[in-house]
Protein backbone atom coordinates (compact mmCIF):
# COMPACT_ATOMS: atom_id res chain seq x y z
CA UNK A 1 0.00 0.00 0.00
CA UNK A 2 1.50 3.36 -1.08
CA UNK A 3 -0.49 6.11 0.56
CA UNK A 4 -2.93 7.00 3.50
CA UNK A 5 -5.66 7.32 0.13
CA UNK A 6 -5.33 3.73 -0.48
CA UNK A 7 -5.56 2.87 3.07
CA UNK A 8 -9.10 4.71 3.18
CA UNK A 9 -10.70 2.56 -0.14
CA UNK A 10 -9.05 -0.27 1.47
CA UNK A 11 -11.19 0.36 5.09
CA UNK A 12 -13.93 1.59 2.88
CA UNK A 13 -14.63 -1.39 0.81
CA UNK A 14 -14.23 -3.46 3.79
CA UNK A 15 -16.99 -1.16 6.12
CA UNK A 16 -19.41 -1.80 3.09
CA UNK A 17 -18.69 -5.40 3.09
CA UNK A 18 -19.18 -5.55 6.77
CA UNK A 19 -22.51 -3.72 6.01
CA UNK A 20 -21.65 -0.92 9.02
CA UNK A 21 -22.40 2.51 8.08
CA UNK A 22 -19.49 5.32 9.23
CA UNK A 23 -21.32 6.10 12.24
CA UNK A 24 -21.48 2.15 13.28
CA UNK A 25 -17.78 1.79 12.42
CA UNK A 26 -17.34 4.81 14.31
CA UNK A 27 -18.78 3.57 17.42
CA UNK A 28 -16.49 0.69 17.31
CA UNK A 29 -13.45 2.09 16.38
CA UNK A 30 -13.70 4.89 19.45
CA UNK A 31 -13.15 7.82 16.81
CA UNK A 32 -15.50 10.32 15.34
CA UNK A 33 -17.30 10.47 12.19
CA UNK A 34 -16.00 13.14 10.87
CA UNK A 35 -12.37 11.79 11.47
CA UNK A 36 -13.47 8.12 10.13
CA UNK A 37 -14.89 9.79 6.68
CA UNK A 38 -11.67 12.24 6.34
CA UNK A 39 -9.66 8.82 6.69
CA UNK A 40 -11.61 7.15 4.04
CA UNK A 41 -10.94 9.92 1.59
CA UNK A 42 -7.76 9.73 1.77
CA UNK A 43 -7.74 13.30 3.28
CA UNK A 44 -6.24 12.88 6.72
CA UNK A 45 -2.03 12.15 6.17
CA UNK A 46 -1.54 12.92 9.79
CA UNK A 47 -3.69 10.41 11.26
CA UNK A 48 -3.09 9.10 14.85
CA UNK A 49 -2.04 5.78 14.08
CA UNK A 50 -3.57 4.16 17.19
CA UNK A 51 -6.69 5.86 15.71
CA UNK A 52 -5.92 3.86 12.59
CA UNK A 53 -4.99 0.61 14.63
CA UNK A 54 -7.98 1.34 16.30
CA UNK A 55 -10.44 1.45 12.94
CA UNK A 56 -8.36 -1.59 11.13
CA UNK A 57 -8.93 -3.78 14.40
CA UNK A 58 -12.61 -3.16 14.30
CA UNK A 59 -12.89 -4.38 10.55
CA UNK A 60 -11.67 -7.72 11.20
CA UNK A 61 -8.50 -6.73 9.61
CA UNK A 62 -4.64 -7.72 10.65
CA UNK A 63 -1.40 -4.90 9.42
CA UNK A 64 1.61 -5.99 9.08
CA UNK A 65 4.55 -3.65 8.64
CA UNK A 66 8.05 -3.67 7.01
CA UNK A 67 11.50 -1.33 6.63
CA UNK A 68 10.16 1.06 3.84
CA UNK A 69 12.91 2.45 1.44
CA UNK A 70 14.83 5.79 2.76
CA UNK A 71 12.14 8.84 1.95
CA UNK A 72 12.28 12.35 2.29
CA UNK A 73 11.90 13.98 6.11
CA UNK A 74 9.21 16.36 4.09
CA UNK A 75 7.48 13.67 2.18
CA UNK A 76 3.66 14.40 2.60
CA UNK A 77 2.01 11.13 3.60
CA UNK A 78 3.93 9.42 6.56
CA UNK A 79 1.99 6.49 5.75
CA UNK A 80 3.77 6.10 1.94
CA UNK A 81 5.26 2.27 1.49
CA UNK A 82 5.14 1.42 5.13
CA UNK A 83 2.28 -1.66 5.78
CA UNK A 84 0.25 -3.53 4.03
CA UNK A 85 -3.53 -4.63 5.41
CA UNK A 86 -4.44 -8.25 5.37
CA UNK A 87 -7.49 -9.77 5.91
Amino acid sequence: MDSIRELGTVLRARRHELGLSQSELSERAGVSRPWLSRLEAGQHPRAEVQKVLDVIVALGLGIEVAIAPERSAQADDPFEHYFRVDR
